[in-house]
């Protein structure tokens, strides 16, 4: 089957929302495409006039995180109800700076998991390993936990939307890129844990993106790899390039 490619912006700390719908504006005409789902994934206070700058365009807008419960007393934090109420669509969950500096752990992405699920808001689930851990040769065992359990009681028919985003943190924002047999690799070896967890139709229909300083540059031959159905794409989500990488063909 020939999954459809999803091309996700994530913003982080980037932009005050005057700012984030003057980029809105600027990319708009840039990444229109029938090829690709277009999602920009904003900080929080940048949503709501993001989805309305974004109105009548192929942009679908999505949160950068999301708590676990429906409401209460959790101060600063965002519900899924808040969301879907002002039509968020998807959601980064498990971002490697989320969990090097707010210390989410792979049961907390799973809680978030299912709750994104329950909302019917599609995750990004981010997963990867530090430099120390390709270097000790652990990659595979590390993502693979990362996948199992962020995908604990997630229903077949739940995981077949999910995405997964495969970040080597050592590659972000950093300028190195994995090589695209790296990336190629590692994507691979997730699909064939998720077909372990669940089966053959499963891993063939959960879309798996690659993130990590991608441009418009590297996009095009990491694109093309059979196990690599688009990217999370953080610093030239911000500027022109980014209809490139969308439009990568």
């Amino acid at each position: 089957m020939s999954r459809k490619k999803i091309i996700a912006g994530n913003w982080k700390m980037n932009m005050t929302p005057s700012q984030a719908v003057e980029l809105v504006n600027t990319l708009k005409p840039l990444v229109e495409t029938e090829d690709a789902d277009v999602v920009f994934c904003v900080p929080a206070i940048d949503i709501i006039p993001v989805i309305e700058a974004a109105k009548g365009s192929n942009i679908q807008v999505g949160a950068e995180n999301m708590y676990y419960e429906d409401k209460g007393a959790y101060t600063g934090e965002i519900s899924p109800a808040m969301l879907t109420d002002v039509g968020v669509k998807y959601v980064v969950l498990g971002h490697s700076e989320r969990r090097e500096y707010f210390a989410e752990t792979n049961e907390t992405v799973n809680k978030k998991m299912l709750k994104a699920f329950e909302y019917g808001i599609t995750p990004i689930m981010c997963c990867g390993e530090s430099l120390e851990q390709r270097e000790q040769g652990v990659t595979m065992d590390f993502i693979r936990q990362q996948v199992k359990v962020g995908f604990l009681n997630v229903t077949v028919e739940q995981a077949k939307t999910a995405v997964i985003a495969y970040e080597p943190i050592w590659a972000i924002g950093t300028g190195k890129t994995a090589t695209t047999e790296q990336a190629q690799e590692v994507c691979k070896a997730i699909r064939e844990c998720i077909a372990e967890i669940y089966d053959e139709a499963t891993a063939e229909a959960i879309r798996i993106q690659y993130g990590g300083s991608v441009n418009a540059v590297t996009a095009p031959e990491l694109f093309a790899q059979p196990d690599i159905d688009g990217g999370l794409v953080g610093g030239a989500a911000l500027k022109p390039d980014f209809g490139k990488i969308v439009n990568w063909k």
